[in-house]
């Protein structure tokens, strides 16, 4: 029966994973995926890094910050600028005539969790960077 190789140092180790503060939210992250946040002021294409690191965990031990882990940031690439599902607000009094209809629509970013990193050590995605 063949070993499975150990992972190199450059890919993330399964179950790794980060809580990171954004755009007055908290979101669990991990590397290789895309997440929707509230509008952030970048480009598309434009690398954006996150200091507001809650918690690391790299699937031997979880690093807690007190608030924020010193030294840890999180990479994120913009892939588009987009909006959310529509919702509609509408309110009515019965028997008073007064109905009033209303729409909201979030102005989100679409990014993609590129590393994952604490004082120079880093989980970076499987991917060549384009």
């Amino acid at each position: 029966m063949a070993k499975n190789p150990s992972p190199s140092k450059e890919e993330p180790q399964p179950g790794s994973y980060a809580i990171v503060e954004a755009s007055g939210s908290q979101y669990w992250i991990q590397t290789n995926r895309y997440y929707d946040f509230n509008r952030l002021q970048a480009e598309v294409g434009d690398v954006v890094t996150l200091k507001n690191v809650l918690l690391i965990n790299e699937g031997k031990g979880a690093t807690l910050g007190k608030p924020y882990i010193k030294d840890a940031c999180v990479e994120l690439k913009v892939l588009e600028h987009r909006r959310g599902p529509k919702i509609i607000v509408y309110k009515m009094r019965p028997k008073k005539k007064t109905r009033r209809k209303s729409g909201h629509r979030q102005e989100l970013t679409r990014v993609m969790v590129q590393a994952i990193s604490i004082s120079g050590k880093t989980s970076k995605s499987k991917k060549a960077s384009d």
